[in-house]
């Protein structure tokens, strides 16, 4: 019995698998067990921001894995401390709580907001402000607050408390907010939503608002963080601190990793019990995220921009491609109406090309690595396939 059918036997079926099964990878390269490589323009869905098997992360990893691979969050241990102090002295914010997915950070991030809120207004000031096309996670109440209709099924009820207002209007978000309102959460660039930025001077107006009535501005950074869009976050590219910022993916380049960064008025909200987790800080996710933030200097992240720029431009070049979005190293390619992106995905993928979709959208986020050299080795196989099309 060969893997695919023993996944088939074994594995819940929560997602649709494409047909081929990968092996071993280095750099931007996937290998599967007949040989045939793949140039990845996924990273695992924006995870593996260095690549795969980097030397430099690898011995981090294997050396913690020999010297201290868990000890729970009952002790001190030098890696989650060694990474919580990076975050904190390149972002501003003055605390970390560690989590173990981006999912998690988000919850973590809900909990902190409705415990300031409820030490500060009392209990009725609880409600959360989403954007109608976020994505932020598939627990209970990450589903709630993420504002897709599609993933509202059959799961209810759901954790009440949130709103969902179309995103870039400032006449809606006002009139969504009340007394109730404790916290406004937003992607800055909606990922699974379609590649869809924010306009600034919206995400500016919000900032503004919520710093006028104490309302919690929450940035779910889970996909556009750690240097994906050309800056260590998104946020800084539209010039606002929030109050909190969620992170995941890219920080563990493979290992499962979450964070949130919470500023001086949130530092010392939660108390010992108010939240935990038996796996966040795992010293080995965390001297690979180590390795991960030592090596995204500005000179990197400034690679990230230009390669981003270059890929965009590359893009807009192809055939049946109408418009680029994002920022960085995070693209969506919005394609002519009678093109559909998973058609374009397979018979990439049957080239030696790794793509992602988001909505009708093709969807890259390669590591963060990437050559230009590599990035015109994916145009063109992604030429010759949009050229048969249409």
């Amino acid at each position: 019995m060969d893997i695919k059918e023993q996944d088939q036997m074994y594995i819940a079926h929560t997602y649709h698998r494409f047909d081929v099964v990968l092996t071993k990878g280095s750099h931007c390269i996937a290998m599967d067990g007949d040989g045939k490589s793949y140039l990845d323009m996924t990273a695992g869905i924006g995870v593996n921001a260095l690549g795969y098997a980097d030397k430099e992360w690898a011995k981090a990893v294997s050396e913690q894995a020999n010297t201290l691979p868990h000890v729970s969050n009952l002790y001190y241990s030098q890696p989650d401390v060694d990474v919580a102090k990076m975050l904190c002295e390149r972002t501003g914010f003055k605390k970390v709580m560690f989590a173990n997915s981006g999912a998690e950070a988000n919850e973590g991030a809900i909990k902190l907001a409705r415990k300031y809120s409820y030490d500060h207004y009392g209990k009725e000031r609880y409600e959360i402000i989403t954007l109608v096309n976020s994505f932020h996670g598939r627990t209970i109440t990450t589903l709630a607050a993420t504002g897709q209709d599609a993933f509202h099924q059959y799961f209810d009820p759901f954790t009440p408390g949130f709103l969902h207002v179309a995103a870039n209007d400032e006449a809606a978000l006002k009139q969504a907010v009340s007394k109730h309102t404790c916290a406004i959460m937003m992607e800055l660039i909606q990922g699974e939503g379609g590649v869809l930025p924010l306009a600034k001077a919206y995400v500016q107006t919000i900032a503004k608002l919520c710093k006028q009535q104490d309302i919690l501005l929450i940035v779910d950074e889970v996909q556009t963080g750690v240097g994906r869009c050309g800056t260590l976050y998104a946020y800084e590219q539209y010039d606002i601190q929030p109050d909190i910022v969620t992170t995941a993916k890219g920080l563990g380049n493979g290992l499962p990793i979450g964070g949130v960064l919470m500023n001086e008025k949130l530092q010392d909200t939660f108390h010992p019990g108010d939240h935990g987790t038996t796996f966040g800080g795992n010293p080995i996710a965390c001297a690979g995220a180590r390795v991960v933030l030592q090596r995204l200097d500005a000179d990197f992240l400034q690679e990230v921009m230009d390669k981003g720029e270059y890929l965009k431009q590359q893009l807009l070049s192809l055939p049946h491609i109408k418009a680029v979005n994002g920022l960085g190293l995070m693209r969506g390619a919005v394609l002519d109406e009678h093109v559909q992106a998973i058609d374009v995905v397979k018979a990439c993928l049957q080239k030696g090309l790794l793509i992602l979709t988001a909505k009708d959208k093709l969807r890259m986020l390669p590591p963060l690595v990437i050559t230009k050299g590599e990035i015109d080795q994916a145009m063109t196989i992604l030429r010759e396939v949009l050229s048969t099309m249409g």
